[in-house]
């Protein structure tokens, strides 16, 4: 005998799950004012004749192309599930976060390409310009940033946005400083250097979002899920006399699905029985949808994913 339940819960009530919707304005925000700011730095990158600038001016158009796929990532992450996408497009979130990712581990290394020639042959910087340009940098993306501060530590998506503008703001403050000692000591070489330091730290940075990203693409269990914990506490349900099949994976980057075959001797335990599992997974692990299979263990059953695996 093998009887179902089915449980999803559209209420999304818990405060992790509210990323998707309350970023729009934040996104709207950080993407107008980070466009003014690109087309402003290029115009005076080449009036000042500084390439460093000009090429940051295209770093940052990068990154508003990044915060675009973040956007997008989090509305479709919103569309309603149909006959096609029986999960809705939720696992776009992941999608968006892991190309940002990589997007943000290119833009390091065309920016520490650029920094190694500069190093090679040390340009004469006009410090004035590029010190006003890039202070003006840090206050537009350390403002930015802050605007998604709340949600990158639940959202890998939000993350992605996070660190992209977060990275901004540091290279600014990096020129700043670097066109200072210059300014002072007439060290042309302490522009590409500083450049690359800031890259290194980008990339540390961006490696934790490019690993989480690629699990959850690749179906792994969501990091903050402890999938023996997980067992254990099915094992320890009235009636359950043991589990198979116990699969959990993210759908986005805030919401997780489980499902598993529940063995009880004593057959279907009822509606309600199955309601406060679900609703017990929810709160303890903060899985959002769970699809129970019950089974009275009558016959051998082995996971078909187990079974291919041994022969």
């Amino acid at each position: 005998m093998h009887m179902h339940a089915h449980s999803h819960d559209h209420g999304h009530d818990h405060g992790h799950h509210h990323a998707p919707q309350d970023f729009g304005r934040a996104f709207l925000i950080a993407i107008v004012l980070n466009v003014g700011f690109t087309a402003i730095e290029f115009i005076y990158g080449f009036m000042a004749n500084s390439s460093a600038l000009m090429a940051d001016a295209g770093h940052n158009l990068s990154d508003v192309l990044g915060l675009v796929l973040a956007w997008g990532g989090a509305l479709l992450a919103k569309r309603q599930p149909d006959s096609r996408f029986t999960y809705g497009l939720r696992s776009s979130s992941i999608l968006a976060a892991l190309a940002n990712a990589m997007f943000l581990m290119f833009a390091c290394g065309v920016i520490g390409w650029d920094a190694v020639n500069s190093l090679l042959h040390p340009p004469q910087v006009a410090t004035d310009t590029v010190m006003v340009v890039a202070a003006i940098g840090i206050v537009i993306n350390g403002l930015s940033a802050w605007l998604f501060v709340k949600g990158s530590k639940d959202d890998l998506n939000i993350r992605g946005a996070f660190l992209h503008l977060a990275a901004d703001a540091a290279v600014s403050l990096g020129v700043v400083i670097a066109g200072a000692v210059i300014m002072v000591t007439g060290w042309n070489w302490l522009d590409p250097v500083v450049s690359l330091l800031i890259v290194l730290v980008i990339v540390y940075g961006t490696w934790g979002l490019l690993r989480d990203s690629m699990k959850l693409a690749l179906n792994a269990v969501p990091s903050h899920i402890d999938l023996p914990a997980v067992a254990r506490y099915l094992r320890e349900q009235d009636g359950v006399q043991d589990i198979h099949d116990l699969h959990i994976w993210a759908m986005s980057t805030t919401e997780s699905a489980l499902t598993v075959r529940l063995i009880m001797p004593a057959g279907y335990p009822g509606d309600a029985y199955m309601d406060q599992l679900a609703a017990g997974l929810k709160e303890t692990f903060r899985i959002d949808h769970s699809t129970l299979q019950i089974a009275q263990g009558d016959s051998e059953h082995v996971c078909t994913l187990h079974a291919r695996h041994e022969h």
